[in-house]
């Protein structure tokens, strides 16, 4: 392999950071630019009046991964669990319904069934057994073949693995919708959901899912969640000093303008203001039409996708100890009684706010009171799922507020007494994450429908290049904190394949 090139990383989210460290650990000076102050990209954690909150994702699931990232910058397994600071978040989730049950779903998926039995009785039980044995089989069999793997041509799609890959999950039913699947094993229309909202993150209603999204449920009911001391800002910034460490240069505050190519089509570096900068390859952790923009590249040759819902997110402050009321834990469910008219409410192609709504509600003190319950008053989140801008552009700038108070009312007539007076900090709503650069202004980025999945998602090789990758949620495998960091690996692994079928000659000029 060719050493000693000259890399630049465009972002320091989880994608680009884990890209600079696999392109560092083979040898190669990498620079990222990050136009924040802050590496960690939407896995970050702010101070909002003096309080701390989780403002972009707050749960963690494999954290496994972030320790291999690690260990490619020569940090020791055991060092690299310390400086996580990681503890089990148990229950993972505390699932609330509109007729007055809860299911607490334990850290340990071995302890679910008995948790079921006690609520729903021993025949949900058994087929909860059953059904999580089944979800890791679903994961198994996608795992190396379909998330963690570069394709390169039709080649690769009919290879002998990815034939014997694609059989076992025929065999195992997991290109059937997700709602059915998981409705052989439990009937019971509650234990559906716990096992099935999760395609919301993947965009799609799980009545219109293909099962393999049941992996999605192997990653944070069947492994557990976890949460770093601090909030989850902690994994940008621990990765980021690793880097520092092992000699990768963080310029933050610094926003790339341009990708520069040479007349073959190939990158020969950035502009940053007026200068410039070359390198032998370009990660981007982008999404793609950004990227489009920084080439200068027309958008009429580029399909159209379609984008996973949005939400309005809501973060403020109670008085410490008000929620110990609540049936509660660091993550709530609280589904409303309605369910499919929910997922059409946002994901149709003429979107409304949810009439019935579900919602997240974060309470990050639970395993962390030292960071997020502060002088008397405790760090709340409420996110609200709603229609993305293109299928519902609504006026969110002047709609938040009294969006916001009402659903936090609705809330508190299901339960959550004090909730409806939330001292109301920040609001964070389609608009708001359009300006952020976000298309369709939802941070959860292209939805995974049939035709933007596994190798029919946005390629992390960009059209006409050999040697700019791109990272992120926007490509392949997809959104969510497991696939961003196999996408920087990914994208690292596209960038050392160019290079060491080149000679290097970057640098600044």
């Amino acid at each position: 392999m060719a050493r000693d090139a000259t890399v630049v990383v465009i972002g320091a989210g989880l994608a680009g950071l884990t890209a600079a460290a696999r392109l560092r650990a083979a040898g190669h000076t990498v620079t990222i630019f990050e136009a924040a102050d802050v590496p960690g990209g939407m896995v970050r954690t702010e101070t909002l009046d003096g309080h701390r909150f989780d403002t972009g994702a707050t749960v963690l699931t494999m954290p496994g991964l972030v320790v291999d990232v690690l260990g490619e910058l020569g940090v020791p397994e055991a060092q690299a669990w310390r400086r996580l600071a990681l503890s089990p978040v148990d229950p993972g989730y505390v699932m609330n319904h509109a007729d007055g049950t809860s299911l607490a779903v334990p850290h340990d998926a071995s302890r679910l069934a008995d948790v079921v039995a006690a609520e729903y009785g021993d025949r949900q039980a058994d087929g909860t057994r059953a059904l999580l044995d089944w979800l890791r089989n679903v994961y198994e069999a996608e795992y190396d073949v379909f998330l963690n793997r570069n394709y390169s041509g039709l080649r690769d799609l009919a290879g002998p693995s990815t034939r014997s890959a694609a059989a076992r999950l025929v065999r195992l039913g997991a290109l059937r919708g997700l709602a059915g699947a998981v409705g052989r094993f439990v009937d019971d229309p509650r234990l559906e959901r716990a096992f099935t909202f999760q395609a919301l993150y993947a965009g799609v209603p799980p009545t219109r899912a293909r099962a393999i999204y049941g992996i999605i449920a192997d990653m944070d009911i069947g492994r557990g969640i976890w949460a770093p001391e601090g909030g989850m800002g902690r994994i940008g910034r621990v990765l980021a000093d690793a880097l520092g460490d092992a000699g990768v240069r963080i310029e933050y505050g610094t926003r790339v303008d341009r990708i520069l190519r040479r007349v073959d089509g190939s990158v020969s570096g950035v502009m940053v203001g007026d200068q410039t900068v070359a390198a032998d390859a370009v990660v981007a952790t982008l999404e793609r039409d950004r990227v489009a923009d920084l080439l200068r590249e027309s958008g009429a040759r580029r399909r159209r996708l379609r984008y996973s819902p949005s939400a309005v997110v809501v973060h403020g402050l109670l008085p410490a100890g008000a929620a110990d009321r609540w049936r509660s834990g660091h993550h709530m469910l609280d589904f409303g009684a309605a369910w499919a008219e929910t997922f059409r409410d946002l994901t149709a192609r003429r979107g409304r706010p949810m009439r019935d709504g579900s919602f997240l509600i974060t309470r990050a003190a639970v395993s962390d009171p030292a960071a997020f319950a502060v002088d008397g008053l405790e760090s709340i989140s409420v996110l609200a799922p709603t229609p993305n801008l293109v299928s519902a552009d609504l006026p969110w700038d002047r709609l938040a507020e009294p969006y916001a108070a009402e659903f936090l009312g609705v809330l508190e007539e299901r339960g959550y007494p004090g909730l409806a007076d939330l001292r109301v900090l920040r609001i964070d709503h389609p608009l708001s994450w359009l300006r952020d650069g976000l298309p369709a202004g939802t941070p959860f980025s292209a939805a995974h429908t049939i035709a933007q999945t596994g190798p029919l998602r946005t390629p992390n090789l960009w059209p006409g290049t050999g040697n700019l990758a791109i990272a992120g949620s926007a490509t392949v495998p997809g959104v969510g904190i497991p696939p961003t960091l196999l996408s920087g690996g990914l994208a690292a692994d596209r960038v050392s394949e160019y290079l060491a079928g080149h000679s290097t000659a970057g640098g600044r000029s």
